[in-house]
């Protein structure tokens, strides 16, 4: 009866945006929603299965087809462009529409799209990017950068006719291209020179810098802002006052953050620390902000299928949901948590309520052993033991415990169903139905009356009339802007 109140008494927020912030759960299927839904409460020594998640708490749901222009089930690249630059594009491409070709970096020229971070930024907002993995990695990557390849993370991994042709590395651009005021996440060896030592790991050769052009890159970011502060440690990043910091680049680990359950608690901040961090910085711009926030290692460990690590690194990306919603108001806040697909993970197997959600299935299959609750469809986990499947009677299946899948590869892969978009704030009722991808974009650049939308909301309640609505529907029927 209560949940029925609340949905009678749902109204929509009809007034313009001051602030957008997207949450990107990269591979953050429904299953795996569901499955973290349970693991968050039995973390709690709940059963799990009535526990909600911050994320289920907003109003308006809806779902994105998440296919690329040249891939039925899509990679991050590609969604990428799509929910931050309102374009579906090829799999594997950056910023740029689908004329350009995978792999020819020169194609990217003239075919760049503009997402909606450089759209706020043009606005006079100030924007931020935040994520577990790399910051150069292909989901923050579409927010800023235009390149045929998403793992040109930099010049190291392109061919001299590349670079003479006048093509630029991901982290090139991540310092050049949009005038970011907050990034925050892994990366530190793509922004220095070859040999350079880690500051963290110096006698590690795999953490070195890798940049063949001797730029370090994040003492070009540090000269061309005035006030700005780069961080590489945790100590360093407490230490940062948000009221008087305007420039924040913290790079904590030389590529990808560490699982949750590795992080050193010394020296890395979590998910939602970052996050807090970012919102504080950001909020004192009286034009509002732009923030992406990404929990990545989600979808790097379900390509391991390890669901221990994965389920984790969602619960950790819910608890930045949650200190994005103290730090802001719904009232000016339109808030996004969506992803940009799903992975081939699955949740069944008749258990009973309370079972651990990394436990195993109450009956044997027909092969007369044992199977766990999560399973995937493909990947590592694919193990045959004299001729038969794995006995995981008597073994430990939590830990990296890899899940058993039904076809061997080494890497586990996306899935191509519709993953959820949860909104909530001005025009999060947008968000309704079933919609392409790049739907998403272009509501958050209307919701705050971002290039190209003119006709937008006012900033007080508003009726949205028939004609804007129907000038609405007819732009956001375009693939382009």
């Amino acid at each position: 009866m209560e949940t029925l109140k609340r949905a009678r008494n749902l109204k929509p927020i009809d007034q313009r945006a001051k602030n957008l912030i997207m949450f990107l759960g990269d591979g953050m299927g429904v299953a795996t929603i569901s499955a973290a839904r349970v693991y968050q409460g039995q973390l709690k020594n709940q059963p799990g299965e009535e526990n909600i998640l911050e994320m289920e708490t907003f109003p308006y749901v809806a779902l994105s087809k998440v296919y690329n222009v040249d891939a039925q089930v899509p990679d991050s690249a590609g969604t990428g462009t799509a929910y931050l630059c309102g374009v579906k594009s090829n799999s594997g491409t950056l910023g740029v529409s689908a004329a350009a070709t995978y792999g020819v970096c020169e194609t990217a020229n003239g075919n760049e799209v503009t997402s909606i971070l450089h759209r706020a930024k043009l606005a006079g907002k100030s924007v931020g990017i935040v994520t577990t993995t790399r910051v150069q990695h292909a989901s923050p990557a579409a927010a800023y950068a235009h390149s045929a390849n998403r793992d040109w993370y930099s010049d190291n991994e392109m061919s001299s006719a590349m670079i003479a042709k006048g093509c630029k590395d991901i982290a090139y651009q991540l310092v050049h291209n949009t005038d970011i005021n907050v990034i925050l996440g892994g990366g530190r060896a793509y922004m220095t020179p070859r040999g350079t030592p880690d500051p963290e790991y110096p006698t590690s050769t795999s953490s070195q810098g890798l940049r063949k052009d001797n730029l370090n890159l994040t003492k070009t970011w540090l000269d061309q802002r005035k006030g700005s502060v780069y961080v590489w440690n945790k100590a360093q990043f407490d230490a940062v006052n948000e009221k008087t910091t305007d420039y924040l680049m913290g790079l904590f680990e030389p590529k990808d953050m560490k699982y949750e359950l590795n992080r050193d608690r010394s020296m890395d901040p979590t998910l939602a620390e970052m996050t807090e961090k970012a919102i504080k910085i950001l909020s004192k711009n009286p034009k509002g902000f732009f923030l992406f926030v990404e929990g990545g290692r989600i979808d790097h460990a379900h390509h391991d299928t390890n669901a221990r690590n994965s389920l984790t690194e969602a619960v950790e990306f819910d608890k930045a949901v949650q200190v994005g919603g103290k730090l802001t108001s719904e009232s000016d806040t339109l808030t996004v948590v969506t992803a940009d697909h799903s992975h081939v993970f699955t949740f069944g197997g008749y258990t009973d309520r309370g079972n651990s959600i990394l436990g195993r299935a109450p009956n044997r299959a027909t092969d007369g052993l044992h199977y766990t609750s999560l399973l995937y469809g493909n990947g590592p986990g694919y193990k045959i033991v004299n001729g038969s499947r794995e006995n995981i009677s008597n073994i430990d299946i939590g830990g990296d415990y890899r899940q058993q899948t039904a076809v061997p590869l080494s890497s586990e892969t996306h899935g191509g169903e519709d993953v959820a978009i949860m909104a909530k704030g001005p025009q999060a009722h947008l968000f309704h139905g079933i919609h392409e991808q790049n739907y998403i974009a272009h509501v958050m650049a209307y919701a705050a009356c971002l290039e190209p939308y003119k006709d937008c909301p006012p900033n007080s309640g508003f009726l949205i009339s028939s004609s804007i609505t129907l000038l609405l529907t007819t732009l956001l029927t375009s693939l382009m802007w």
